[in-house]
């Protein structure tokens, strides 16, 4: 009897069944199918230079949400997830020799931490002859479609925009599988951990103030993307209501998922098409379609640059300010204490609920950079920390912008606090709610 072909899929910030390359080849390709996730320690338990903790409670808890919402579709094809905590090249590798695969699938991240963790596994797999294979599932684009290689991608975003969209088609997203065949091995599966296996309360509640709850997975964010589009009609009026600061109806709410990969952006795309063929296109449902292009311009910075995103002085490769750690300072500002109200609501909601409107971000990344004069990157750090929706590449790439450090054509990116408060919060009922204590 033929010894059965044995595939790992080691799932990383891809947690979805649909449009998943390294899913769907792994299917195609070997006889049995093993899916896998690790927390890794370093990422949940570590913190990050500034020593902040570098995941938060509340993404922790919306990627442990994501993650059984992950094992419940795995399960109701007749198999399941194994979830080990630890470090994924140790992990993945115990498990590749324990059921004795022949490869390991994964979709590949192209950041520095990321890819040192699959260099180390992938030489750990060579020494018992198994190989790791790379598929791609983060971005809207595949990068061979795109009409340039990745170290000639346009510096300026507008640039980039008119090339791609006028010359590259989108692919259509992958179905989810709607079978698996059963394994002849089982692995442990392994216990899912909760918030406090990474040092937070297991107590911890989603604030009732947050505009939305937040629940990770992929069946709410297909959920979520049904009621954007189909139920609501929001979808028609993102472009106007996209800076908003109270409720659920502003902006799209998709970048959580988006940032875990509980969501395609190939898949927004593809309902955002059918929408438009059925209801009718405008000027909103294109400035969706945007935001997921300058998602991918962002991610390409980061391929293209590598770790100068993540240094002072950014893509420029130079300072443009005098910038101090000033640890008082920056408290203020992460606390909500500066005295600033406008600032002072963002920043305490950030806190409360893992979230802040981009109008906000914008504004207190300014105030953090322009007014207080304190090193952006203390700001992204803590960003990164909190946010429920932090994407790396995005994170980073808007603090460079801020900073002044980006790819920009424009000089100053200095927001006028008082101004963009009285343009946005204009009766001051955003700064109510989080500064007085009131009920939305």
């Amino acid at each position: 009897m033929l010894k059965a072909r044995r595939c790992i899929v080691w799932f990383r910030q891809d947690l979805r069944m649909h449009d998943n390359e390294a899913l769907d080849s792994a299917i195609g390709f070997a006889d049995e199918v093993v899916p896998v996730y690790v927390f890794d320690e370093r990422i949940f338990k570590g913190e990050t230079s500034f020593g902040f903790p570098k995941t938060g409670v509340h993404r922790a808890q919306f990627i442990i949400e994501a993650v059984a919402d992950l094992r419940a579709s795995f399960q109701k094809l007749g198999i399941n997830l194994v979830v080990r905590v630890g470090k994924p090249e140790e992990e993945i590798f115990k498990l590749a020799k324990e059921i004795e695969s022949s490869w390991v699938f994964c979709n590949m991240e192209r950041m520095d931490e990321e890819r040192r963790v699959q260099a180390a596994l992938e030489q750990k797999l060579w020494t018992v002859g198994q190989e790791l294979r790379f598929f791609r599932g983060k971005m809207l684009y595949y990068t061979q479609d795109l009409p340039f290689p990745v170290a000639h991608t346009p510096e300026i975003f507008t640039t980039f925009r008119k090339e791609v969209e006028r010359t590259v088609p989108v692919r259509q997203p992958l179905p989810a599988p709607t079978r698996m065949n059963a394994w002849t091995t089982r692995p442990s599966a392994g216990a899912m951990p909760t918030p406090a296996t990474f040092g937070h309360d297991d107590n911890y509640k989603k604030h009732a103030k947050s505009v939305l709850p937040f629940e990770g997975g992929e069946t709410a964010a297909l959920e979520h993307l049904g009621h954007y589009f189909w139920g609501t009609d929001l979808i028609k009026t993102y472009k106007e209501t996209r800076n908003g600061l109270l409720g659920a109806d502003y902006s799209s709410k998709f970048s959580a998922a988006l940032a875990q990969g509980c969501l395609s952006p190939k898949r927004i795309y593809d309902e955002l098409k059918a929408y438009e063929a059925e209801r009718g296109d405008n000027e909103s449902t294109y400035w969706l379609f945007f935001e997921l292009l300058w998602r991918d311009f962002f991610r390409l910075m980061g391929k293209k640059y590598g770790n100068a995103m993540f240094k002072e002085t950014g893509l420029l490769g130079k300072k443009t300010k005098k910038y101090t750690d000033n640890r008082a300072k920056f408290e203020q500002w992460a606390n909500g204490t500066t005295g600033v109200p406008f600032v002072d609501a963002n920043m305490r909601e950030l806190r409360a609920t893992g979230f802040m409107s981009n109008r906000g971000r914008q504004n207190v990344a300014s105030y953090l950079v322009n007014d207080l004069q304190v090193n952006w990157l203390m700001g992204a750090e803590w960003f990164e920390s909190m946010l429920v929706d932090y994407d790396v590449c995005s994170n980073y790439g808007n603090w460079n912008y801020i900073a002044g450090v980006g790819n920009d054509p424009r000089d100053n990116r200095y927001f006028n606090i008082e101004k963009q408060a009285r343009t946005y919060d204009p009766q001051g009922a955003y700064q109510d709610v989080w500064l007085r204590k009131t009920k939305v």
